[in-house]
């Protein structure tokens, strides 16, 4: 796809939808659909996208809240994210679509597939912030999640540049942990022009990016797997060595090992070499995963 060049920035509005995404190549060719991470946008898949081989049509969206998309006042519900993805799909009449999602956006995608299953041909699922069924038991109520208690909403937003924001990152775990390319692509395409014209802010707030981790338990994902009879490859990262790394260190994989036993019709590759942020680890590997399979 290096022969693409440069993809056309686009939006998609549609009630309180408001996306942002990002379109490469022949819109006759087969479609890959990309769905980033929490906190993430559409150009931290550019080293990946670059990596696939000529002949697709590739759509990445910037979810609600993040990237250049519209900034509502929470995004605790994932059920929202599914909803604006599902209606963007319907909209521009998408078919035999490769779904591909990462982290909190590979459980988006399996929302959106189980009500639009004629429109995807096969899954790629990339250690899925999909856990165990026991966690989605007795949820608290919307109401009372408090994203501002969560320490994701105290990191720091205001940079001087998108290079300022590169050399304080690039020798922090867990983004030492990715090429330099990509933390590049995620530092100047995850900032916007401050508010009072002086330097930039991160484009995923950081209350926002908090307030989807304090709705993780919020939506069992699991009824929505268990409709889903296409194909679905599952990418599995390194596992914690005990509960209180789990928590503390984001680069551990948050997929249940079950998960692959719950679905009718997938695979899984574990990958303990490749932390939870593997395609920024590994994009032509992925890219690779993506075309060939598992």
């Amino acid at each position: 796809m290096s022969e693409a060049g440069q993809p056309i920035e686009k939006r998609f509005q549609q009630g309180d939808t408001d996306l942002c995404y990002f379109e490469w190549g022949n819109p006759d060719d087969p479609t890959i659909l990309m769905v980033h991470a929490t906190g993430f946008h559409a150009r931290c898949w550019d080293k990946t996208i670059g990596a696939l081989p000529p002949g697709y049509h590739v759509i990445a969206v910037d979810q609600r809240g993040h990237g250049r998309s519209g900034k509502p006042d929470s995004l605790s519900d994932w059920r929202l994210a599914a909803r604006d993805l599902a209606a963007l799909v319907a909209e521009f009449d998408l078919k035999e679509v490769i779904g591909v999602g990462h982290s909190m956006g590979a459980h988006v995608l399996v929302q959106v597939t189980s009500v639009l299953p004629e429109r995807f041909e096969r899954l790629m699922l990339i250690d899925p912030t999909i856990a165990d069924p026991e966690i989605y038991k007795n949820p608290p109520d919307f109401a009372d999640l408090d994203p501002s208690q969560n320490p994701v909403s105290r990191r720091r937003s205001y940079w001087t540049s998108p290079e300022d924001m590169f050399a304080a990152f690039q020798d922090r775990h867990p983004f030492n942990l990715w090429q330099p390319g990509v933390l590049m692509d995620y530092c100047q395409y995850g900032l916007l022009p401050a508010p009072d014209g002086e330097g930039f802010v991160l484009a995923c707030p950081p209350f926002l990016e908090a307030s989807v981790y304090e709705g993780f338990r919020m939506v069992d994902p699991y009824p929505f797997v268990k409709r889903i009879s296409l194909p679905v490859a599952i990418l599995r990262a390194q596992m914690a060595k005990d509960e209180v790394t789990s928590v503390r260190d984001f680069a551990n994989s948050p997929t249940w090992p079950g998960l692959v036993d719950c679905f009718a019709n997938a695979k899984e590759l574990h990958i303990p070499e490749l932390s939870h942020f593997m395609p920024m680890q590994a994009p032509e590997r992925i890219a690779d995963y993506i075309v060939n399979g598992l």
